[in-house]
């Protein structure tokens, strides 16, 4: 499998140029069926096999000073100064103001949050489903930083669109019971639920903590089935991995 099969995203946000942020597609690498084929994680029942073959060709296209630091994420608003913990650690944020070590999560619908501080001294990365969302992932991530929220950069990544998430009652409350206003990022939908907007909600709580530079938000996975990987789409199917690190 050839580097150059690979499509690979790169955020459109005026960072320092020691930041590299990247986000991978499904294009590309040694998956097969539902996981065809640059799935990156070893969680799914993919060919763990595979899956290294395809870490390894991720590491090796993007030249990163480093594997990885993959995390174990269970959905919640944990985050970690990834050169202080194991690799493996149980979080669903990494923080990292060290060069060379590269900060990562999987999605396959949920958000990727990149943040910066202006100067391109410190990152995170966060993953964002609409549970760790609700619970403060956002908040403890902006928490890590050195730098005042004003002085922050953050760009959403590929995740389910506005009109493909469908939601009961239980998660909109989740919701409002932190913002009412948050009301206007759902829609009924016809089958008597909600279509969520995940996008919105994340950017009503960054603005709310002081980050006034938000950008991104402009993907589907859902019915982008050509470039991502949808769990809510497929059921079985593979991950995309983001990933940030400093120079």
């Amino acid at each position: 499998m050839r580097a150059d099969a690979l499509q690979f995203l790169r955020p459109d946000w005026p960072v320092s140029k020691k930041v590299h942020a990247v986000v991978t597609t499904r294009r590309g690498g040694a998956s097969a069926g539902p996981y065809a084929s640059f799935n990156l994680a070893d969680h799914t029942g993919d060919d763990r096999t595979r899956v290294q073959q395809n870490r390894a060709l991720l590491r090796d296209a993007l030249k990163l000073p480093a594997d990885p630091s993959w995390l174990k994420q269970v959905h919640g608003a944990r985050v970690v100064d990834i050169a202080a913990v194991a690799r493996g650690a149980t979080a669903d944020g990494a923080y990292a103001q060290a060069s060379g070590v590269v900060c990562a999560i999987l999605t396959a619908d949920c958000l990727p949050i990149f943040a910066c501080d202006r100067d391109g001294g410190e990152v995170a990365l966060l993953h964002a489903g609409w549970r760790g969302l609700a619970a403060g992932v956002i908040e403890e991530g902006l928490q890590q930083f050195r730098a005042a929220t004003r002085d922050l950069i953050v760009w959403l990544g590929p995740a389910i669109g506005a009109k493909a998430y469908e939601v009961g009652d239980e998660v909109r409350q989740a919701f409002l019971v932190h913002d009412r206003e948050a009301a206007s990022a759902f829609a009924p939908s016809v089958s008597g639920k909600w279509y969520m907007d995940i996008y919105q909600l994340a950017r009503r709580r960054l603005a709310a903590a002081g980050v006034c530079s938000i950008h991104g938000g402009d993907y589907c996975t859902a019915t982008q089935s050509d470039l991502f990987f949808s769990y809510r789409r497929d059921g079985a199917t593979g991950r995309m991995a983001s990933l940030l690190w400093l120079e």
